[in-house]
């Protein structure tokens, strides 16, 4: 069967590999800042340790913010336009960063860094919606995400080496390299997929009738529920990680290591959806993930994690943190599409407000977590299996939903 690629000079792997490395740009600057927390903590914020996690959280809802905007925009001005816009504010806010003085200018530029990061990561996945469809797209999206997998497995390494070489300002400076190096690409690689007699006037009318027409729609509502406690799990989970290998486990210098084995080891879930996906379809998986995700957090946390002796405790946590990376491997790319798939003819706004609520909901969710830490992994348990429940019950509601339109 023919490729959608086919009509384009890029090739159907060369459009994976370039999207993957535009998805990518949002897990490296989340990624490759942990090992770099305890460093800005000394340095900018040694009063109010508590605050430094922010410039996790601050980043997505740039992200968020970034969202809403770029994918009206991108429906009205074609999509490279939108990337390359947003690939420059990005590169701009990290060098910005780079010279921070204060956390609080760190965290105004993390937040320029989000919304410029929009651009490639958000109207990327509308020019996967302009060539794929369907069970197609969300298996080319599994493929995407198999590539994009790979970084939370190397970025913290990255980060470790430029900190011992350049102190954390050097993660800036990758920033401005990896960002460059994608555009650049992008710029000489990818045509535009938007012709322009297919674009939309930015007209509040028109933007208006798009938003009514996807929340009327109860899937694409259900889709952006089940999305954004999915995506709060993993921002949870990152916004304590650290913390825990260094006050719990005792293993702050070893921490790049383990997360990124626990994060190679989880790649192999964009592998399985993109085998199973077209088998048995996006919901089940996305429900399948969720229920297993209850089920193995509920059992940590009722025979209590935190009570193994070393190096166990250490080791059961390790397997915990990795199906946290496996459910979102199996959840997020499909409920990205399973909201995406009836809104073709608007897909830039539909990927805008797709991902702009879910992001900005899920940071906004995840924000007080730092909050409940006790020097313990209960917390942190307890908070994931409450939004896993909610998730799971999410899926089911959409099973019903399309039972009835059966």
């Amino acid at each position: 069967m023919p490729s959608p690629t086919d009509d384009l000079k890029i090739g159907r792997a060369e459009f994976v590999a370039l999207v993957a490395m535009m998805f990518a740009i949002v897990a490296f600057s989340m990624d490759a800042m942990l090992p770099a927390i305890p460093a800005l903590t000394a340095e900018l914020s040694p009063d109010a340790p508590e605050r430094v996690p922010l410039i996790l959280t601050t980043f997505f809802l740039g992200l968020g913010i970034g969202t809403f905007l770029v994918g009206p925009l991108s429906d009205a001005f074609g999509r490279k336009q939108l990337m390359i816009g947003g690939s420059l504010i990005y590169i701009a806010a990290a060098g910005l960063a780079w010279s921070s003085q204060s956390l609080e200018l760190m965290l105004f530029a993390r937040l320029l860094q989000g919304l410029g990061a929009s651009g490639p990561r958000v109207v990327a996945m509308a020019v996967t919606r302009d060539l794929f469809k369907g069970r197609e797209m969300a298996r080319i999206v599994s493929f995407i995400m198999m590539v994009f997998a790979l970084v939370p497995g190397f970025a913290p390494a990255i980060g470790v080496g430029l900190i011992s070489l350049m102190g954390w300002q050097g993660i800036y400076a990758a920033f401005m390299v990896f960002a460059t190096i994608s555009t650049v690409w992008m710029i000489f690689r990818l045509p535009e997929t938007l012709p322009v007699e297919k674009r939309r006037p930015i007209r509040l009318s028109l933007i208006w009738g798009a938003v009514r027409e996807i929340f009327a729609n109860r899937t694409v509502r259900l889709a952006i529920v089940a999305q954004t406690l999915s995506m709060a799990i993993l921002i949870g989970m990152l916004l304590l990680v650290h913390q825990i290998y260094s006050d719990v486990y005792d293993r702050r210098d070893s921490f790049a290591y383990w997360f990124g084995a626990a994060a190679l080891v989880s790649a192999s879930a964009s592998w399985i959806n993109a085998v199973l996906v077209v088998r048995v379809g996006m919901r089940r998986l996305i429900t399948w993930a969720l229920m297993a995700q209850v089920a193995i957090t509920a059992t940590f946390l009722v025979f209590g994690m935190t009570s193994y002796a070393e190096p166990y405790g250490f080791a059961v946590f390790l397997i915990w943190q990795i199906s946290v990376f496996l459910q979102a491997g199996l959840t997020l790319g499909n409920l990205n599409a399973i909201g995406m798939e009836p809104m073709g003819h608007i897909a830039g706004v539909a990927a805008s407000i797709i991902a702009g609520i879910s992001t900005m909901a899920a940071a906004l969710i995840a924000a007080p977590v730092t909050v409940l830490f006790d020097g313990t992994v209960a917390p942190l348990l307890a908070y994931v299996l409450g939004l896993a429940v909610l998730g799971y019950l999410t899926m089911y509601a959409m099973a019903r939903v399309e039972a009835a339109q059966e």
